[in-house]
Order: C-alpha cells, then sequence, then structure tokens
C-alpha cells in the first residue's frame, strides 16, 4: 500500500512563496504519474499541476502556470510543489496524489492514491 504525506503549507502573504512536499512511503515510483489539486471552502477539487515521474515532464492549470513548479526528487521519493507570486485565491487545501501508471493526468478520478491534504492561505 502506497501512502502519502503532505507539508509545507502555512500563511503566508500575498506575493509571498511556499514549497509544498509529498513523500511517498510503500512504494516506488518508476512507473508512476503525480499530481497536485486543491480544494478552497465550498469549491470543488481542481487541479494545479502534474508531473511524468519517469522523464519529469510537467503540467500545469492556466491559473498557475509561471508562479508554480511542480518537481520530484527520485531518491527521496517526494513530489514538490513550488509556488511563487501567491494570491489570496491560491487560498485552499492542497492534496497529492498519485496514478500507478505513467502519464500527465488533470482530473481527480484519474488517480489511485491521495494524500490527506494541507492548508495554504494566502493573506491580502
Amino acid at each position: 500500500q502506497l501512502q502519502l504525506v503532505e507539508s509545507g503549507g502555512g500563511l503566508v502573504q500575498a506575493g509571498g512563496s511556499l514549497r509544498l512536499s509529498c513523500a511517498a512511503s510503500g512504494r516506488t515510483f518508476s512507473t508512476y504519474a503525480m499530481g497536485w489539486f486543491r480544494q478552497a471552502p465550498g469549491k470543488e477539487r481542481e487541479f494545479v499541476a502534474a508531473i511524468r515521474w519517469s522523464d519529469g515532464r510537467s503540467y500545469y492549470a492556466d491559473s498557475v502556470k509561471g508562479r508554480f513548479t511542480i518537481s520530484r526528487d527520485n531518491a527521496k521519493n517526494t513530489v514538490y510543489l513550488q509556488m511563487s507570486s501567491l494570491k489570496p485565491e491560491d487560498t485552499a487545501v492542497y492534496y497529492c496524489a498519485v496514478r500507478k501508471t505513467t502519464g500527465l493526468f488533470t482530473r481527480s478520478r484519474d488517480y489511485d492514491y491521495w494524500g490527506q491534504g494541507t492548508q495554504v492561505t494566502v493573506s491580502s
């Protein structure tokens, strides 16, 4: 069984930066795909970024393109989300997710495992 643990969330002022981490245990990632999603109060969960573990190719939602960067560390079985130029509308619980096959996926239903989430709050 694969387990995901997110960390790095917190409170930051608009324009600031945060780096989220998602550490996996129990399985390896050689053929997996990973993604970050977020859910704000009263809203549906939305796609943020995805990465193909094998070659690091990434894909972003338009709302975060140019501000967020997804990356991975194979040795640590960890995926990161570097968030810069944060805006109040980025406030949400951020979740990482893993799919057991390679590729880039933007729908939450395409993922097999989920972390517990980490809160990001951006003040104006």
